[in-house]
């Protein structure tokens, strides 16, 4: 297995490959990532890695109750994460290719990435400004039938989305978008579809895309009989929102 050792960047969302990922940096710890990645050669590919939080918020839960107006802010690379931070993140996620970093004037950054790559979370270190990372690769294997569970599933979820964006509105992809490879279709459809954190993470540490479109055909077909007989659901500009994978 391939190990490497990459700037961590947790997100309070999960990040699958082949997604394009916009980034808005503020925090003093991700613009000290930045500067750091500024530094590799235009030629040479800037990466980082990107996990989701587990209780699914940019800054983990201190204690209970309302919080204290006059305490200090905690800071440094793991504030708000506690005494050990890969407690508080999944274990699975992606690097990411930065192909644009632009500092604004007011000192933060705008990134753009796409993510490639599934590694597993090994350890962390949070010496330094930010945290850093040692990561092992997860080969992409595509398992029996990934073929066959593929067409199925984006049969699925053209009826998801029609169910979703409702019968007098187009579909949000149509059929010349849609890909054949079982594991690019595996990735798309658990990036695009309405699903919580929790059943997205399972489908980023799925086995294989065989294991992956097995569970997105079941998660589809429940999605689209609940909203069959739920048709008010909330958030339905969701619906509307661009995802794009390469």
């Amino acid at each position: 297995m391939t190990t490497a050792s990459l700037p961590l960047f947790p997100l309070n969302s999960v990040v699958f490959p082949g997604l394009v990922l916009p980034l808005n940096i503020f925090e003093e710890r991700y613009r000290a990532m930045m500067r750091e990645l500024l530094k590799i050669d235009e030629s040479e590919t800037r990466r980082f890695a990107v996990v989701a939080i587990r209780d699914g918020r940019e800054v983990a839960t201190t204690s209970p109750g309302m919080p204290d107006q006059t305490a200090v802010p905690e800071r440094g690379p793991a504030a708000g994460f506690g005494d050990d931070p890969i407690k508080v993140f999944h274990t699975v996620g992606c690097i990411v290719d930065a192909a644009t970093i632009r500092e604004r004037e007011d000192g933060g950054f705008e990134v753009l990435a796409t993510a490639t790559t599934r590694v597993k979370l090994l350890s962390i270190d949070a010496s330094g400004p930010f945290l850093l990372a040692e990561v092992e690769e997860i080969p992409e294997e595509a398992g029996e039938g990934a073929g066959a569970l593929a067409e199925g599933v984006l049969r699925a979820f053209l009826k998801y989305q029609k169910q979703l964006a409702g019968a007098r509105e187009r579909s949000l992809a149509g059929n010349g978008d849609l890909p054949d490879d079982p594991t690019v279709v595996s990735y798309l459809v658990a990036a695009k579809a309405l699903l919580d954190t929790p059943a997205k993470q399972r489908l980023l540490e799925a086995p294989s895309a065989a294991a992956r479109l097995r569970e997105e055909l079941k998660l589809l077909r429940s999605e689209t009989a609940m909203i069959r007989h739920l048709p008010s659901l909330p958030a339905m500009e969701l619906t509307r929102l661009p995802t794009s994978l390469n």
